[in-house]
Order: C-alpha cells, then structure tokens, then sequence
C-alpha cells in the first residue's frame, strides 16, 4: 500500500498547484493557451509530456519486453516527425491562432474547419479513453481495484486539475511531470540491469534478435512500426496549440530541440527499462507460458511489475509515480484540446460570437467534464475494439497464464487455436 499513498500525495499536490493556478485565469487566453506566455522550459516539460503516454508505457514496453531494443522503431517515427516540426514552430506561433481548425478555416473555408474540428475529437477522445484504461491498470495491479473503476477514479482526477486552468495548469504541471518521469527511468534503468545480471546475464537470457536493428520481425515491421508514428506526430494537434501559448516564435522553435531531446532520452531508456525487466522475468510462466508464447498483456505491464518486485522501494515508488505521471500527462492535454475544439471552433465561432471571455471558459469547462465522461464510457460500456483490454487479476501475483485469459475478451479463440501454440504465434493480438 505504500505505492498507493505515494502516489496519492503526489497527485494531491498536482491538484493543489491547479488551484493555485485557477486564481490566475481571467481569460480566453488564459485558459486555451496560457496568456501566450510559455517559456522555454517550461514549454520543453509540456511538450515531452504530451507525446510520452500510456502508448509507450504499457504498449510500447510490452513490444520491447517481446522482441528487444527494435521496438524503438515505433519512437524513430516520431523523432523524424518533431525534427521536420522544428521548421514549423515559429510559423504556427507568428499566426497566434488558438487551434489546428482556425489555420484550417484560414487556409481553406468554414467547412474545413468544422470537419478538423470532428476528426480531432473522435481521435483525441479515443486516445484519452486509452490513458484512462491505462489508469484503471495501474490501479488493478497496485490495489486490485476494477480497471473499471480505476478507470474511473482515473477519469475524475483528470478532469479536476484540467478544468481548474486549463492550458495554464498542463503547462505548470508538466514541468514537474517531465523532470519526474525523466528522473525515474534513468534511476530505474541501471538497477534493472543489475537485476537481470548485467550485460552478461541479460545476453545469455534473452534472444539475440532482442538487441538487433530490426529484431526478429525484420526490415517491413520495422518500417510499419515507424510510419504511423511518424504521420501521427505531424499532425498532432495538441503539439501545435502548444506552440501558440509559446511566449514568442523563438521560444517555441528552441522548445522543439529540447523535445526531441527529452523524447529522445525517455524512451530510449524506457524501453531499455523494458527489456532490461524481461532479462529479470523471461522464464517466468506468468509472462511467457511455453517458449515463444507470451502472455502479451502481462508483458505490457512489465515497468510497473519492475517498479514494484525488481527495485529497492525508492525507486519502485519514483518509477510508479512517474508511470503516473505518464498517464496524467497525456490525458489532460487529450481533454483539454477536444474542448477547446467545441469552445473554439464550434460555440464561438458559430453558436455565440459574440459570448464573454468568461462565458467560453465555463463552456470549455464543462466540455472537459462532457467529454471525459464520453470517453470513458465510449472505453468501458461499448463492446468494441476500444475495449479489448487485458483481463488483469489483482495484485502482483496476477496475470493468469490460461490461454483464455491470456487474451483480450472480445477475441475468441477457437479449440484448434488452444490446442495449438504456432497458430496461436500467428494471431497478432497474442
């Protein structure tokens, strides 16, 4: 349980400082873009934040505890993407917009803007939900709570600290989220190692394939991995509203080096963290069944399972929290963007023109509330794809290794496919 009141205290003082920072919110500006007063730092922190989520914790992770040091190349992509946006950032903030649509509408007509407006909010709930789903996880596995209900709880905390200051409160939060999730993974990284027996013993473990260019799936994954990252980070939404709340089109370009070097570091090591866990657990039955069958949704947990069995208590709790942080991070900007969509793009620019400065806070206010509450249902109560998530038994003797429970609930297996471990390799959801 001490886990979980480490990480209690931490978001108590996440939500402290978004009161603090509500007091200073008097407008528009405020709130969507933080008075267009980021500095440097403080825009690096945010921006590092953003593209660092639940993706890369549970997903990214569990590709690199499965097949080693090639599931960088799902962040390659992004790293080429945030060094072509290098050239961008000082143009989108000399345009001193609020969003993507408004350079839409400028550049095109009304409709463009409209139809931006519904493509960010589907995409951008969608990845919320995912960071909410990604809450309920840690929270199962810390306290055995429902995902569900974690999801909840997640959803609801989130929610609190972005509506508070909106664009204001991200960016004051993130600094410290970035310096946090920086910190623990470059403390975590080389007592896992230790843990696994060094370099030495994590060769003798793992396959070789796990520290090649390309791992066992070859040069056509690699590249599948690294283009839709790539277009992904190019059209980011959130990255260029970032940008307008830049305190000057100098601070927003110098802000892209520090991205990509933040980026750059964070999941490198993250996925070092990774693979340095699977060296510690890769005979364990709980992750990998039979050689070659691995418990997929027990390999995506492997950072917190490192913080929680692997790591003296310190560093368990600085990694856990800044797993935390991870999905707090992400979450907020996926909400805070969406609601400045509808409070932007569609209630003032077609509803209410001429609405008051404080008319469209409380608006985007309760768009939050609206489309946290939209996301999580949309992730939990619609039997979809959105909601194959992992079947999780609590605590951290969890992960059952049946074939059933090795996969997400909404894909059934047939007879043939239980029975039979190299069709089971071949289904690209185990």
């Amino acid at each position: 349980m001490i886990y979980f009141w480490a990480i209690v205290i931490y978001l108590t003082v996440l939500i402290l400082i978004s009161v603090y920072r509500s007091r200073q919110v008097k407008t528009q500006d405020d709130f969507m873009v933080a008075g267009r007063k980021v500095t440097t730092i403080f825009l690096v922190g945010t921006l590092v934040c953003t593209w660092i989520g639940s993706g890369s914790l549970f997903g990214g992770a569990g590709r690199a505890f499965r097949n080693g040091f090639s599931a960088l190349w799902i962040s390659a992509g992004a790293w080429l993407g945030i060094a072509i946006i290098y050239f961008l950032a000082p143009r989108v903030r000399r345009i001193a917009q609020y969003t993507v649509p408004d350079l839409l509408e400028t550049r095109y007509n009304p409709a463009a803007r409209v139809l931006g407006t519904v493509a960010i909010i589907i995409a951008y709930l969608t990845i919320a939900s995912y960071q909410f789903i990604g809450g309920g996880r840690l929270l199962n596995i810390l306290v055995g709570w429902d995902p569900a209900v974690g999801s909840a709880v997640t959803a609801a905390l989130v929610v609190i600290y972005t509506v508070m200051a909106g664009m204001m409160s991200i960016v004051a939060l993130d600094i410290i989220n970035g310096a946090l999730i920086t910190g623990a993974v470059l403390i975590a990284a080389p007592l896992t190692l230790k843990a696994a027996g060094g370099l030495a013993g994590l060769t003798a473990t793992l396959p070789a394939t796990h520290f090649t260019l390309f791992g066992s799936a070859g040069i056509a994954a690699a590249l599948g991995l690294f283009f839709p990252t790539f277009f992904l980070l190019l059209g980011e939404s959130s990255i260029y509203q970032k940008f307008m709340s830049a305190a000057s089109a100098k601070a927003a370009r110098q802000a892209v080096i520090g991205m990509i070097i933040g980026v750059v570091v964070v999941e490198i090591v993250l996925v070092a963290v990774a693979v340095f866990g699977a060296g510690v657990f890769w005979n364990d039955p709980a992750f990998q069944p039979s050689p070659g069958v691995f418990n997929v949704p027990a390999t995506e947990t492997i950072v917190l399972v490192v913080a929680a069995r692997t790591l003296p208590l310190v560093a368990g709790i600085a990694l856990l929290t800044g797993a935390v942080a991870i999905i707090f991070s992400t979450a907020n900007t996926f909400l805070m963007v969406p609601s400045t969509n509808l409070a932007r793009d569609i209630y003032q620019r077609f509803i209410n023109p001429e609405a008051k400065q404080q008319t469209i806070v409380m608006f985007q206010r309760v768009a939050i509330a609206v489309l946290a509450v939209v996301a999580y249902v949309v992730s939990n109560f619609f039997a979809t794809r959105l909601r194959c998530q992992p079947r999780i038994v609590s605590g951290f003797t969890m992960l059952a290794t049946s074939s059933s429970a090795r996969l997400p609930s909404c894909f059934p297996i047939s007879a043939r496919d239980r029975r039979s471990p190299s069709v089971r390799r071949k289904r690209p959801w185990i």
